[in-house]
């Protein structure tokens, strides 16, 4: 049996993660057309190359079904309650680099800081007779920040598009994205909190606790760790 490594299926996040493990010695291509899925590893015995959309990848890692995968570690901070008792965090990969933030109307001169948000939200609902929403696609990762910072007048809304237009279009006061430049931001007339990122994201390899580690599977990821340069775990 071989262990099963999970990677982005497509577009610059496959072609960098590619290049990453191509640099260690272990060389990867996708095999067949861009519709099957499949792909080959050479350099490294034992090992098979399952391509999944970044999405999908903390799923799979999670339920055991692939022993590693490279993702963001905004998703699987997201997507896996309890995520470190779940997967192990073995190194980040260098790119892939985004940060979690949460942006408010730059027209809100009076509000830069979450303690300032705080205050904008129990004022708008004193007002308006409803919490202040933040759209995001990010909620877990978005309420225990909040619930960290004493932030608690508010409601999460579910976004899965263009999260930068929900103020714009009026279905949500604020929101918190993913964001490497910020332009995209600065485009929709919305500016950063001053606190910092709720996370600061980038390509990473997990390792499943819950897989199959058992006889060869095990030699084999020592073997692996070591052709990368990475501590055998």
């Amino acid at each position: 049996m071989t262990i099963k490594l999970g990677l982005p299926s497509k577009g610059r996040l496959m072609e960098q993660t590619f290049d990453w493990f191509a640099a260690r010695g272990v060389q990867m291509r996708r095999t067949g057309s861009e519709r099957e899925y499949a792909g080959a590893v050479e350099g490294a015995a034992g090992v098979s190359l399952v391509l999944l959309s970044a999405g999908e990848i903390p799923r799979e890692l999670a339920t055991g079904r692939i022993h590693l995968g490279v993702t963001g570690t905004d998703l699987v901070r997201e997507k896996i309650a309890g995520w470190a008792a779940r997967v192990e965090e073995i190194t980040p990969l260098g790119f892939g680099f985004a940060d979690l933030v949460l942006a408010v109307p730059a027209a809100w001169v009076d509000v830069d800081t979450l303690d300032d948000l705080d205050a904008a939200a129990a004022a708008f609902r004193a007002r308006h007779g409803h919490r202040l929403r933040i759209a995001t696609k990010y909620h877990r990762l978005v309420r225990d920040y909040l619930r960290a910072h004493g932030v608690a007048d508010y409601q999460l809304v579910d976004s899965q598009g263009a999260t930068e237009g929900t103020v714009a279009n009026e279905t949500a006061e604020a929101i918190a994205d993913i964001t490497s430049s910020g332009e995209t931001l600065r485009a929709n007339h919305l500016k950063v909190l001053g606190d910092g990122p709720v996370l600061r994201s980038q390509a990473t390899l997990f390792r499943a606790r819950d897989a199959d580690w058992s006889g060869t599977k095990a030699r084999n990821f020592r073997a692996l760790m070591k052709t990368l340069g990475l501590p055998p775990g």
